[in-house]
């Protein structure tokens, strides 16, 4: 009787867990192989795959700030920074206050919060920078005064 009241719950958080953590993803060691990994490094590594852009690092890099929103932000804050809700609370980048400086978007892109994951392990200190500076000066915002840098992306991977 026990069984049954359960195997509803279980199903229910079986079907809510991300899509990579329900995946086994085998590793370099047999003794590992069925493991699954639902660690910050599976999400980063399912984002990749499913983004196809970081197969050529460069492509982000030559198409700019811009071309890392398209490819990697937009999905959840939409192509035109006005965010969305619906599974999750995706927050407008749209004339926000919080992109005055540099230094919390920096922060957000490398570390996450929320539904968004840690992107430090996917986009380059240039890759950061440039996306940081196009939704500071896109969507309504103007805040071109103290741009974001590698360096500056750089020293706050090193405070992580």
């Amino acid at each position: 009787m026990m069984r049954h009241l359960l195997f509803p719950l279980v199903t229910l958080a079986a079907l809510s867990m991300p899509a990579y953590a329900q995946e086994a993803k085998p590793t370099d060691t047999p003794e590992q192989e069925d493991v699954i990994d639902t660690s910050q490094e599976a999400g980063e590594v399912a984002m990749t795959q499913r983004a196809g852009w970081f197969e050529d690092p460069a492509r982000l890099s030559q198409s700019g700030g811009k071309g890392v929103y398209d490819a990697v932000c937009a999905g959840c804050h939409m192509p035109d920074g006005q965010g969305a809700e619906g599974a999750g609370a995706y927050p407008a980048l749209a004339n926000n206050e919080n992109l005055m400086t540099p230094d919390y978007p920096i922060y957000l892109i490398l570390n996450g919060q929320k539904a968004m994951p840690p992107l430090s392990g996917v986009l380059d200190d240039a890759q950061v920078a440039d996306v940081v500076n196009y939704i500071r000066t896109a969507f309504g915002n103007e805040y071109n005064e103290d741009p974001a840098t590698p360096e500056r992306v750089a020293e706050a991977r090193e405070v992580q």
